[in-house]
């Protein structure tokens, strides 16, 4: 109902506005017309003109957390028209992602002429203000963000990450040029000072000429600095929008912006014959590195670049690409260089079975090898196979050669396959593809789930279905979702799920700025009723029960903003509070996987009955995988949300990147023994990727170690005991591949002899 509000509004609006009125600059206070906007209260501010849109919260919450007078809503103006929300938070972070100790924030509008407007948020973060000024000019593309972070307090802030962000709902990120792969750390070797956000119909670009570091793959441009007593710094920035997935206009405002001498390229792309080619897109190289890329209109294409040496290259939506032509831009150069004779797309057909019995399977499949275009709306790299057709896929692509890996439980329950395939331009090739189950862990009544992933909510980017098919293919027995502060995909999986016949648990994570909790299983489809961004942990705890939680899970408590790292630091209202179940170990975070067992070591010893929890914190089913790490928990009868639920609250459980336990005591049980009593612990392994190596702790030091040949995927181990006091033990298998599986606690308790 909202959306259809906000899309009346923009169309009275349209309607009521002579054209040139768009040009000029408008402020609105009241639910942003947007489309899909987030800003729905009525004290928010949206400024718009004919180039772009953007809402800033004041009386709605920031996700995540963050004190209100932040932008969450960022949309193109079309023709008149304005476009739909591509953002779910682009604004200032004081000290990358740390808790945001806040007491106030005010917003007021300083500006508003058809010319310019410009509005100013202040807002306190623990000792210092961080004052913004938003400014939109009336013939710009583009809003300039400056902000000035002042240290009011008597101690200096040192090592701060301080910076703007750019974080999407949809769409694609295109990472700092230069950088690579890179996620974090130093932006040394950036060929630019800009990231986008874009799709083939919208881009969203934010540079930021302070930068010296990046976080979160280049969605936080951040910088490096110490603040003294009353010292300032100031960052400035600019988000500018567009209408279409060309990141033309952005290159030229960075020659704009920078004063670089410039020179233009032009020419025609087609196939073969000269027909037209499906999306043409002209990808710009720079030292070796994906600097941009134009779209051609029709067959022509245009672009202005700095002065310097690259390498072109045009292709379109799966046709082939034309062979890297070499380049020099001379300032003020104007050069023609055409890209003729592109192949047109072939398809393929995958059927995906079980080796034996030729049941279909569930698969994951990705090119390893061959053309993965770089603006990912010309095609993705990794497919599903569907959902109602079982193990069965269809896919155009490029021609020429490919390697595919092909994954049904990949690294748990089989080992993956690997397909070459040769793509014939306007042909049809079916493959065939059987997988080997090796193991099967539901037989001994073992279930698994990714207990943090998220769908297509805040800045994730997964709907659904494909949440379901991504965590299908990986195996896992339940499906699972925990998006932010949000419950509004729970129908709509629980109907896939039903569907399917594998039991759902609907979660949600509660999302402070000082920690994450996934909460489960809950009554699906209720809304939150408690503001994240202001709630005591109390508060917090207590929404997660009425919601029906039996589960809490401290997610990656050891980042900057998890829950254990804020309570080191004295960030959580209200302080500690003990009333949780899980402590997760976070796939995408490898550095504080010790940080966890040692802090659930030291639980253990004092007898306090945490248990591990495991997530992938999945975003992006095409990116990331989903279940690579996954919690299994044993269940004695039909797999259900809340026997699950039931079982890894009573620590019937372990965590894997891939091995297999099989307890002969139970995880989580307790040994009544007498002092002195000698008693052994069984286990059962299996690894489909090989054993390593297989440790007992015991009260958080290695009690008994084995390794494995080369070629042992399954064995047993027998270790011999003798009760020597009240403890615990935990075992820890690793793979040949690095991958461990951590389990938790068997309880031992000492009986004194009458």
């Amino acid at each position: 109902m909202k959306n259809r509000i906000a899309a009346l509004l923009t169309a009275l609006l349209a309607l009521a506005l002579p054209d040139f009125a768009w040009a000029a600059v408008q402020v609105l206070v009241g639910p942003t017309p947007i489309v899909n906007g987030a800003a729905r209260a009525n004290t928010d501010i949206t400024v718009f003109n004919g180039r772009l849109a953007f809402a800033i919260a004041v009386g709605t919450a920031v996700p995540y957390g963050v004190p209100r007078g932040a932008i969450i809503d960022v949309a193109p103006v079309s023709n008149g028209r304005i476009g739909r929300d591509h953002v779910v938070f682009a604004d200032f972070i004081p000290n990358d992602w740390s808790a945001w100790p806040n007491t106030y924030h005010r917003v007021e509008i300083l500006e508003q002429s058809a010319q310019r407007a410009v509005i100013r948020s202040t807002r306190d973060w623990g000792q210092a203000t961080v004052t913004t000024l938003y400014t939109l000019q009336n013939d710009s593309d583009a809003v300039e963000i400056r902000t000035t972070l002042k240290n009011e307090g008597s101690e200096p802030l040192s090592n701060l990450l301080s910076g703007l962000t750019l974080w999407l709902n949809s769409g694609y990120l295109f990472g700092v040029p230069g950088l690579g792969e890179q996620r974090n750390g130093k932006a040394e070797g950036a060929l630019s000072d800009r990231v986008v956000a874009y799709d083939a119909d919208w881009n969203i670009a934010l540079h930021a000429p302070y930068f010296d570091h990046i976080d979160s793959g280049s969605m936080d441009m951040l910088r490096l600095h110490t603040l003294a007593p009353g010292a300032s710094q100031v960052f400035e920035g600019w988000l500018q929008v567009g209408s279409s997935g060309d990141l033309g206009a952005v290159v030229q405002a960075e020659i704009n912006r920078r004063h670089l001498a410039s020179g233009t390229l032009h020419g025609r792309i087609s196939a073969r014959g000269g027909k037209p080619v499906d999306q043409p897109v002209v990808v710009i190289e720079k030292q070796g590195q994906p600097y941009a890329w134009v779209l051609g209109q029709k067959d022509r294409y245009q672009l202005t670049l700095p002065v310097g040496d690259y390498l072109l290259h045009a292709t379109g939506k799966g046709y082939s690409q034309s062979r890297d032509l070499p380049v020099s831009v001379r300032a003020g150069s104007s050069e023609q260089l055409d890209f003729l004779e592109l192949s047109p797309p072939g398809r393929l057909h995958f059927s995906v079975h079980a080796a034996g019995n030729s049941q279909p399977l569930d698969a994951r499949i990705t090119i390893v090898k061959g053309q993965k275009p770089l603006p990912q709306f010309l095609g993705r790299q990794s497919f599903f196979t569907e959902f109602d057709r079982k193990g069965e896929l269809d896919v155009s692509l490029a021609p020429g050669e490919y390697l595919f890996k092909v994954s049904a439980g990949g690294g748990f329950l089989a080992a993956d396959r690997e397909l070459a395939v040769q793509v014939a331009s306007a042909h049809m090739l079916a493959q065939e593809v059987a997988i080997t189950p090796q193991f099967n862990p539901r037989t001994r009544g073992w279930y698994s789930a990714d207990t943090h992933h998220h769908s297509d909510q805040a800045e994730a980017v997964t709907p659904p279905a494909d949440l379901a098919r991504s965590q299908l293919a990986a195996g896992l027995d339940l499906l699972f979702v925990s998006d932010h502060d949000s419950t509004v995909n729970h129908r709509a999986l629980q109907q896939l799920a039903d569907r399917r016949a594998v039991p759902f648990i609907p979660s949600m994570e509660l999302s402070a700025s000082w920690g994450h909790f996934n909460a489960y299983p809950l009554r699906p489809g209720q809304p939150l009723q408690i503001d994240t961004g202001t709630a005591s942990i109390d508060q917090l705890f207590a929404e997660a029960r009425r919601q029906g939680a039996l589960v809490v899970q401290a997610n990656h408590p050891y980042n900057p903003y998890g829950y254990f790292s804020s309570l080191a630091r004295g960030e959580v209202p209200g302080g500690f509070n003990p009333q949780f179940e899980l402590i997760e170990i976070n796939a995408s975070e490898p550095e504080n996987h010790d940080k966890v067992l040692h802090a659930a070591w030291a639980l253990w010893n004092q007898r306090h009955h945490y248990y591990l929890g495991a997530g992938t914190d999945t975003h992006d089913v095409w990116m990331d995988e989903s279940g690579r790490v996954r919690l299994f928990a044993h269940l004695a009868g039909k797999p259900s949300a809340m026997a699950y639920a039931e079982a890894v609250s009573a620590g019937h459980a372990y965590v894997s990147f891939g091995p297999l336990l099989y307890p002969a005591v139970m995880f989580g049980s307790e040994l009544k023994l007498r002092s002195g009593e000698h008693f052994s612990l069984g286990f059962d392994l299996e690894s489909v990727s090989g054993l390593k190596q297989a440790s007992l702790i015991g009260r958080g030091e290695t009690v008994s170690t084995r390794s494995f040949t080369n070629e042992t995927h399954t064995a047993h181990w027998d270790i011999p005991l003798t009760a020597n006091g009240a403890g615990w033990y935990e075992l820890i298998v690793e793979d040949r591949l690095g991958g461990k599986a951590y389990s938790d606690p068997i309880w031992v308790d000492v009986i004194d002899t009458p």
